[in-house]
């Protein structure tokens, strides 16, 4: 991916440093469920779940830090210029870009806690995404999922939760969950995860036509990023047998197709796994 030397976005809030404890609204299950996602990305999760533990001093950033920041923030200044320009020509609206928050370890949002073992968060509360660069050190050495369009996949996926609340979407799905049972409500979870895959199969696809920033293998390295933290191939690696009911982003093959369809496409219509009779 081409991003050195080009704009990046100003709607970044650093929180690096920051040490954040505690995570507010985590039952004793919660709890259990950073400690195992931790445990199986190998992400040190005690920041998050100590009382009190923050450090009022600011963690020193490394060279690899400010690059993984700059990075970021030309993606999302990306996403920025590509959704501003769909919604004109598809919607006739005006997109209102998020804020992303960078962090190191833990912070916390309207929404709960974030942290580099649960990975990247969007926030529709506050219309924020919440990311740990940390996280694709992770995706490359755990999950196998390496190279600098990978991590921009990870970005776009996240943004595309924005579009999604932008549209109305998000809060709808969310309040129809609400009412279902837990089967059932993870089910609804899949749709809005793969909507989002779709829409940011979108972005790179419009990022390729508008910055000629795509080098040859990036959309395999997204591909192969969706297909390595599908709900079956997560559950395979960390020794489980794959349980449909409790898949919440979907399937590997699902997420691979959904970012398939948004790059093929590029039109919003497209994206409609709501109404699909077939994932």
């Amino acid at each position: 991916m081409d991003w050195r030397g080009r704009r990046g976005s100003r709607n970044i809030e650093d929180r690096r440093g920051a040490r954040v404890g505690s995570i507010g609204g985590l039952g004793g299950a919660g709890v259990l469920a950073v400690l195992l996602i931790g445990w199986f990305l190998g992400v040190d999760v005690t920041p998050l779940l100590e009382e009190g533990g923050g450090s009022p001093e600011p963690r020193e950033m490394t060279a690899e830090d400010q690059a993984a920041a700059e990075f970021v923030s030309v993606t999302l200044a990306d996403t920025e210029e590509v959704w501003t320009q769909v919604f004109r020509e598809q919607l006739g609206a005006e997109y209102q870009p998020p804020v992303l928050v960078l962090f190191s370890e833990a912070t916390r949002s309207p929404c709960g806690g974030a942290s580099g073992a649960t990975g990247p968060f969007y926030c529709p509360l506050d219309r924020k995404a919440y990311l740990d660069t940390a996280f694709f050190a992770t995706m490359e050495r755990q999950l196998g999922a390496s190279g600098d369009f990978a991590a921009a996949y990870v970005v776009a996926h996240e943004i595309g939760h924005h579009v999604q609340n932008e549209l109305g979407i998000l809060e709808e799905a969310n309040t129809l969950r609400a009412g279902m049972s837990e089967a059932d409500s993870n089910a609804v979870s899949v749709r809005i995860e793969l909507q989002a895959d779709c829409l940011s199969g979108i972005w790179a696809r419009r990022a390729e036509q508008r910055f000629g920033s795509l080098e040859p293998g990036d959309v395999e390295e997204a591909m192969n990023a969706a297909r390595q933290i599908g709900d079956d191939t997560l559950q395979r690696n960390a020794g489980q047998r794959p349980m449909p009911h409790t898949f919440t982003h979907g399937t590997s093959e699902q997420r691979v197709r959904w970012f398939e369809r948004g790059y093929a496409s590029g039109d919003l219509a497209d994206c409609d796994s709501f109404a699909a009779r077939d994932l």
